[in-house]
């Protein structure tokens, strides 16, 4: 099977598009990449080595030191992903997005990346909205996370004339684990203050009107439609904290939405569970009875 991954040209979040490679990869589909203009994306350098991540990154000889770093940056499985996909064909020969056409693939991953300067490249696009509209019209496979969602939520069908996400469940990054991000991010990185915002709120906007999960849930035929991890779950301190990321062997700490052939999961630390279901629907899109576990 042949799987889209749309990113943008910089800023991308390494682990959501690394692990989601990898683990499509490994079950044996094709990952075709897209980009804006058809040349190589480029991830989040700060996600990548967690470099500027924290206080004193400005002050020389102690930028290697790394505590915020070391929590909010990709982990060493996702690093060791990441440079395998460095090397992959696909990834370093990637289409550009007005060459997109539904018949040429068989399922749609979408990826998520919160710095502005590259990701609005990919968030706002019309020729990509346009063509994940006709994916989900086409009842294709569809996985979207963290700030992919916000793609999916942008993305008119033809038929309805709303977003394609209307009348279904779905999850997102959530204001709280978004607000938090911005709150440690204005005092770790105080010369860079909104870099964990994408959206900044206008003047006489509520707090979080235009975080990711405010954006989604407008989308939706119900506000309630909108998932988050209820009080009570299973692992809820494990999928909530903020510090708990999931392995492939180790499920708990994520949180991942299902709604008939869409995926949605919230940040980087579901990505494991996020891409093997999105891989199981895939297997049964194709009748195949080979799925992965999922626990």
């Amino acid at each position: 099977m042949n799987v889209i991954m749309p990113i943008p040209n910089s800023d991308f979040d390494p682990t959501e598009v690394a692990v989601t490679w990898k683990t499509l990869h490994d079950a044996g589909h094709r990952v075709t990449f897209a980009t804006p203009d058809g040349r190589p994306g480029r991830a989040d350098a700060l996600m990548l080595t967690g470099r500027g991540l924290d206080p004193w990154s400005l002050v020389p000889g102690l930028s290697s030191l790394r505590f915020m770093g070391g929590i909010l940056a990709a982990n060493d499985a996702a690093l060791a992903a990441y440079r395998e996909l460095e090397a992959d064909p696909s990834f370093q020969a990637p289409v550009a997005y007005a060459a997109l056409a539904v018949a040429d693939y068989d399922a749609l991953a979408l990826p998520g990346g919160h710095r502005a300067f590259g990701m609005k490249a990919y968030l706002e696009s019309e020729q990509l909205a346009a063509f994940v509209a006709e994916m989900f019209d086409a009842k294709k496979p569809v996985g979207a996370i963290c700030h992919g969602v916000v793609v999916a939520a942008r993305a008119l069908s033809k038929a309805t004339g709303r977003s394609v996400l209307y009348g279904r469940k779905t999850t997102a990054l959530t204001w709280k684990q978004e607000n938090l991000a911005w709150k440690i991010g204005r005092i770790a990185r105080f010369w860079d203050p909104n870099y964990y915002r994408t959206y900044k709120e206008e003047p006489g906007e509520p707090a979080g009107f235009r975080s990711v999960q405010s954006e989604v849930t407008r989308a939706l035929e119900r506000p309630e439609d909108f998932l988050d991890v209820e009080p009570g779950t299973p692992d809820y301190a494990l999928k909530t904290d903020g510090r708990h990321r999931d392995t492939p062997d180790d499920p708990r700490p994520a949180f991942v939405a299902r709604d008939g052939n869409y995926v949605s999961a919230r940040w980087p630390g579901d990505v494991h569970l996020f891409a093997k279901t999105l891989a199981n629907v895939i297997a049964e899109q194709t009748g195949s009875r080979e799925t992965l576990t999922l626990d």
